[in-house]
């Protein structure tokens, strides 16, 4: 039974599976486009807020900068006029009197020790060096210098003073505990003394000494500043100035604090706006994803309305397709029927027509004997009354009676023979009779338990009837295990395919029709030795509707039902052709096949 392509079936499988790969795609470009689109978003807001961040430490940086930048001037001015005004009276005397007291005692003793073993100068160096800043502060000088230093700083920003020589010595310090500390490893120092550069530096003390008194927490902005000569003008030494910051870097954090929480104000409006902006591309974008879903299910619906409709319209010329089939295959049945018939009749007629003449003959064979056996009988009669040697006028001479009487039996026998080839003939007749309903098998059921060979028994001996006699058709059969089989269906198949032999055969030739078991099929070969099939005709021969007869002789449904019956009884038909050697069709059944539909 042919199985019809469900186009409305696949249709919507094939179609459903396809949108929700759609759908699926779809939602996933879209997941990712809307991932890609936060991504980016929260990237510009990252690089807005490094860029707000940067912004800001710039500014404090900035403002660190100008604010060390304001006070080293300011420093510097003040420390200019600080030297100015003590020079000639207190500065320079103090330090002309400070070169009186040698610190070089110690500083030798700190550097032998340090090339010995590389380490912090002892406890010894560091007395020495105190003990030389007590003389110090024993000058008179000292005391001068340190009265006007004091006035002269009183209400001013700056907590403290030094005084360094060019060797690094503090000579002089408002924390009088400081005085005889050597800086000179100090690289503001070098910078001061060494090339006469002003340079400064902010820290954070937690605790320090200062004019006013002791301070804590506090930043101090440290200056080293040149001191020069007014006659040499060259640095006679270098003052370490010490302004306390603090205030104005509370005002710079409370600005940067400032900045930051404007930054941060900026960035949260920043992303409130692109929380916005995203929940309406998302909201967008899902109207979007219905909108084409619509479309999607609009667009399905009218396919399927096309495909139902094709389905119908294919369905219509499948069933007048199948109709006009099943008209050609009765009309290719009713032509074989009529070849058939044609040949039965023929083989019938020969028989008959000889019996017939037989009978005809034998009839006249004994009505010769009549007029003779009548004679005798009257002989007889006047023989047993006594009359024998009487003349009777009109009665035969006995010596021609006894000739008559001679040939009866070679007339009995000639009858009886004819008689005989009458009966031979009525065999003859009824063995085609019988075969002839062996090969119809009207009587028996639609499928059956089947003897191969006596089945293609039957189909040879009608085949011989149809086919030409210059065609010669050889039996080779093998035992064979019974199947269950449409009959009638088989013998349309194996005559179908001895007679397409048989037709390719131009003079003389043979059809083999031979069987076989191969475990678990059955083999039944019918080989020619006709012309073959040429390659551009093998794969269309069980083509519906091919044919290579010509038109009119044919209809080209002989091969395909053959295999469509083949193949609903489990099997399958095989084409061995060599052009100009023959054709070998083999038919493999199924041993244990189901009984077809």
């Amino acid at each position: 039974m042919q199985v019809r392509f469900k186009l409305v079936r696949y249709f919507a499988t094939a179609s459903l599976v396809a949108f929700c790969c759609a759908a699926v795609a779809l939602a996933f470009f879209q997941t990712r486009e809307s991932r890609l689109m936060q991504s980016v978003q929260d990237e510009q807001a990252r690089a807005v807020q490094d860029m707000q961040t940067r912004l800001v430490e710039r500014a404090e940086q900035s403002a660190h900068r100008d604010l060390l930048n304001l006070h080293e001037n300011s420093n510097l001015n003040l420390t200019r006029l600080l030297a100015n005004a003590l020079w000639d009276d207190a500065l320079a005397p103090f330090l002309a009197a400070a070169r009186s007291i040698d610190f070089k005692r110690c500083t030798n003793a700190k550097e032998a020790q340090g090339s010995r073993n590389g380490q912090a100068p002892a406890p010894g160096v560091k007395e020495c060096l105190a003990r030389q800043g007590a003389a110090v502060q024993a000058l008179p000088a000292f005391t001068h210098l340190d009265t006007r230093v004091r006035n002269a700083m009183r209400g001013n920003t700056v907590v403290k003073i030094k005084l360094h020589d060019l060797q690094g010595i503090t000579l002089y310090s408002t924390d009088l505990a400081q005085i005889g500390e050597d800086r000179s490893a100090h690289p503001n120092w070098i910078t001061a003394a060494r090339q006469g550069k002003a340079s400064s530096e902010i820290a954070f003390q937690e605790r320090f000494d200062t004019l006013q008194g002791t301070l804590e927490k506090r930043d101090l902005i440290t200056s080293y500043l040149p001191i020069i000569d007014p006659r040499a003008q060259s640095t006679a030494g270098v003052f370490e100035v010490h302004a306390d910051i603090s205030p104005d870097l509370k005002l710079i954090k409370q600005t940067s604090a400032g900045l930051r929480k404007t930054a941060d104000t900026d960035q949260a409006q920043l992303a409130g706006q692109s929380q916005d902006q995203r929940a309406r591309v998302q909201g967008s974008a899902r109207l979007h994803l219905v909108l084409l879903g619509a479309l999607l299910v609009l667009l399905y619906t009218v396919l399927h309305g096309i495909v139902r409709r094709a389905q119908g319209v294919i369905e219509q010329q499948a069933r007048e397709s199948d109709a006009n089939r099943q008209r050609l295959a009765q009309s290719e049945k009713m032509t074989s029927l009529g070849q058939m018939v044609a040949g039965v009749a023929h083989q019938l007629n020969t028989p008959l027509a000889f019996s017939k003449s037989n009978v005809y003959m034998a009839v006249q064979a004994l009505e010769d004997l009549v007029p003779g056996i009548e004679d005798a009988q009257r002989l007889l009669q006047l023989a047993s009354a006594g009359h024998d040697d009487t003349v009777h006028p009109g009665l035969p001479e006995p010596q021609a009676v006894r000739s008559q009487l001679r040939r009866f039996p070679e007339d009995i026998r000639m009858a009886q023979d004819m008689l005989g080839d009458v009966l031979m003939g009525l065999d003859q007749m009824n063995e085609l009779v019988d075969n002839l309903r062996s090969f119809t098998r009207l009587d028996r059921s639609r499928t059956a338990s089947v003897d191969l060979n006596a089945t293609l028994y039957s189909v040879v001996y009608i085949a011989r009837a149809v086919i030409p006699t210059k065609v010669k058709v050889v039996e080779r059969f093998s035992e064979l295990p019974r199947l269950n089989g449409h009959v009638s269906q088989l013998n349309q198949v194996f005559l179908n395919l001895i007679m397409n032999a048989a037709q390719a055969i131009e003079g003389p030739g043979q059809v083999t029709v031979s069987t076989a078991c191969d475990g678990p099929h059955i083999r039944i070969t019918i080989e020619d030795t006709g012309c073959g099939i040429p390659d551009e005709v093998l794969s269309r021969i069980f083509d519906p509707y091919f044919t290579t007869k010509p038109t009119g002789t044919g209809t080209g449904l002989g091969l395909s039902i053959a295999r469509d019956i083949v193949t609903a009884h489990g099997g399958r038909i095989l084409v061995k052709t060599r052009v100009g050697s023959g054709t070998s069709f083999q038919i493999e059944l199924p041993v244990s096949t189901s009984q077809p539909a």
